[in-house]
């Protein structure tokens, strides 16, 4: 990206162009006199119209659209009812979570005897027989097979630890009531994990049924056609919950993740697949825009600086604008350079016949020119009559008829003018053209 150098409000005439002779004919060496001006530097950058806020709505699971309770084009508050969807699979695993859970509990209120010989110890066993058979009942349920074959598995070693413990109370009487101990601790174990496992699960589960009511989660206007595919609504729920749970239960829920997108207009009887998006809210109260401004001028941009945007949709129209925000992370731009976003408040526009410019609408593709530096008032020169000198600004003072090279330092850079600060005092002649045909102690008059 260029910087666009734009010079604006000429406050006085700056130069008095003449014509510098070396001999005959025209040399294309003009001078000229510093004078006062108003000067303006411009940064020019791409942007695009963004609305305040877009949401996409998408499907939490398979089903069908039982309801659809707005229209293309309709405007709703946040909270609104958009439409219902009817799930069997949402509900079924639910009924499944639910029963699951119902039985890991169940199986977890397993009272052993304390103490006694042989009798309590075949009443322990029996009692732990019942139980790991109620846990396997339970464990064989889950649906998904990975976290199924771990709940067998943690089974299997839970009865490895019942079988040790009890070769330790026989071997043993006097200790029988420690072996009972670690009979009991490892129950509660695989209740405990089990049960973990399960709540996850029934939670995921009911926030999933919840979601199959949607509702607006801004205010905006619905749009039902052209919506692009939204995220998985299962991963978000399941976001929700601790992180030590979340693979698991979205193991037992199954990911849920469809490829399929909506075409056409979204209608009641409609199949959908869960994380399809469905519908978008968008809120154009307020239009701003995004604009990528290169490295190379990026520091010179600040919050507040103003800005005028044009759109490429109303080309004779222009559009106040005023710098919110610069984003400190970097993008890469199309052409490989490193680019940031800046944003900015976008104001009502004017036609060039003063007349109120149409309202922009999201996406719509702008350029602007952001004002980064505004010198009223002050000592300027033609941008042609300044050069590079090594690592120095310089321009040609005429004195007495010679050329005289002068160092100087710039401010503000328009396209036509620049603002001089150091160097240079109003009324000196210079040359304002050609400056590349001229050399120290040359005639120039």
């Amino acid at each position: 990206m260029e910087r666009c150098l734009r010079t604006t409000g000429v406050a006085l005439l700056l130069v008095t162009v003449v014509s510098a002779c070396g001999g005959g004919g025209d040399s294309g060496i003009r001078l000229g006199t510093v004078g006062r001006s108003t000067v303006t530097e411009v940064v020019e950058a791409p942007a695009t119209v963004s609305a305040k806020a877009s949401a996409t709505v998408s499907a939490a699971a398979d089903g069908t659209v039982a309801e659809l309770a707005v229209r293309e084009g309709q405007v709703v508050r946040a909270g609104a009812l958009l439409l219902r969807i009817d799930s069997p699979s949402a509900q079924r695993q639910l009924e499944n979570a639910r029963r699951a859970d119902a039985e890991a509990a169940s199986a977890g209120n397993v009272s052993l005897p304390a103490g006694g010989l042989s009798a309590q110890q075949q009443q322990a066993d029996a009692a732990a027989s019942a139980a790991f058979e109620r846990a396997r009942r339970s464990a064989t349920r889950i649906p998904d097979p990975t976290l199924r074959a771990q709940a067998l598995a943690a089974l299997e070693a839970s009865q490895a630890q019942y079988a040790a413990a009890q070769a330790r109370a026989q071997d043993a009487i006097q200790r029988f009531e420690a072996g009972l101990g670690s009979l009991s601790a490892a129950l509660s174990s695989l209740s405990s994990a089990q049960r973990v496992q399960t709540r996850a699960a029934v939670d995921a589960a009911e926030r999933t049924v919840a979601a199959l009511t949607v509702r607006a989660p801004i205010g905006g206007t619905v749009s039902l056609s052209g919506v692009p595919q939204g995220g998985s609504s299962s991963q978000d729920l399941l976001s929700q919950l601790p992180e030590s749970v979340q693979s698991q239960a979205g193991s037992l829920l199954g990911s849920g993740a469809s490829s399929t997108t909506v075409t056409g207009t979204l209608t009641t009887g409609q199949p959908v697949h869960s994380g399809q998006a469905l519908l978008t809210v968008t809120d154009v109260s307020t239009l701003s825009l995004t604009a990528q401004v290169d490295e190379t001028d990026v520091l010179l941009v600040k919050s507040g600086v103003p800005a005028d945007a044009d759109l490429d949709a109303v080309p004779d129209a222009t559009y106040p604008a005023t710098v919110t925000t610069i984003d400190p992370a970097p993008t890469t731009s199309t052409r490989g350079g490193v680019t940031y976003v800046v944003r900015l408040a976008l104001g009502r526009g004017t036609s060039a016949d003063g007349s109120v410019a149409p309202r922009p609408r999201p996406g719509m593709s702008a350029v602007v020119d952001l004002k980064v530096r505004v010198a009223r008032d002050v000592l300027a020169v033609p941008a042609a009559a300044v050069f590079r000198d090594g690592r120095r600004d310089a321009v040609w003072v005429v004195r007495g008829g010679l050329a005289e090279k002068r160092l100087v330092r710039v401010g503000a850079q328009g396209r036509d003018e620049v603002e001089v600060v150091e160097g240079l005092k109003g009324g000196e002649r210079l040359v304002v053209r050609g400056a590349d045909r001229v050399h120290a102690g040359q005639k120039v008059t």
